[in-house]
């Protein structure tokens, strides 16, 4: 039997066992609002389809995420994503699962990472996320469906206006996705620019839904 030791909340630095955060700050954390729209997760008055997804429809059908990309939800995902703190895998895949429950899908597919970069960081944060979300919603995980094969500049430091252009062409799916209704999992989700691409080739190989289950959202100031 493993036995559990007392740590310190990440957050508040209460006394804690079995988790990485306490309840109280759990509870305090930024979690969405239902009044989001269904297709790109940013707010909207009524919980109705924004603006830009009539105007412009992403490729992807709908995106679940648990947190709003701000404090201190954001300093949690760097400790995760850039100083390997693993532990934070389990409690973001566990808030992702409940956030997701009700959304079906036959397979999650997690954000594939350059091999410069997985090999530099030494681990795939989506995947991670990931198998923790798979082993709770009970849904099939494809950690080798899609490939990325062409290495970019990190989205994070360029402009929203260039990011487009910057991941195109940089996935390839390898999986026979006919019929399937499919989650790409991410941490975060920014401009969508990447799980657009990614849906593209998806589409190609025959997922008949595509839905972005992330972490957290960035929202517009």
């Amino acid at each position: 039997m493993q036995r559990l030791w007392p740590q310190q909340c990440m957050l508040c630095t209460a006394t804690i066992v079995g988790s990485v955060v306490c309840d109280a700050c759990y509870r305090h954390l930024p979690w969405l609002t239902a009044m989001r729209c269904p297709q790109c997760a940013l707010p909207t008055a009524t919980g109705d389809v924004c603006g830009a997804c009539l105007s412009h429809p992403p490729r992807f059908d709908t995106v679940c995420a648990a947190f709003e990309y701000v404090w201190p939800l954001a300093p949690l995902i760097h400790q995760y994503k850039y100083a390997g703190n693993l532990a934070l895998a389990r409690f973001f895949g566990r808030a992702l699962a409940q956030s997701a429950h009700q959304h079906l899908v036959d397979v999650l597919i997690p954000m594939p990472l350059a091999p410069a970069r997985l090999r530099g960081r030494g681990f795939n944060q989506a995947l991670e996320i990931a198998r923790v979300v798979s082993k709770h919603n009970g849904v099939a995980l494809d950690a080798n469906a899609c490939r990325r094969v062409r290495d970019a500049t990190p989205q994070a430091v360029l402009p929203w206006s260039e990011r487009v252009k910057n991941i195109r062409g940089a996935f390839v799916c390898d999986a026979d996705l006919r019929g399937k209704r499919v989650a790409i999992v991410d941490d975060v989700m920014t401009t969508g620019a990447t799980f657009n691409e990614l849906a593209r080739n998806l589409r190609k190989a025959g997922a008949i839904e595509i839905q972005g289950w992330v972490v957290a959202r960035t929202l517009p100031r």
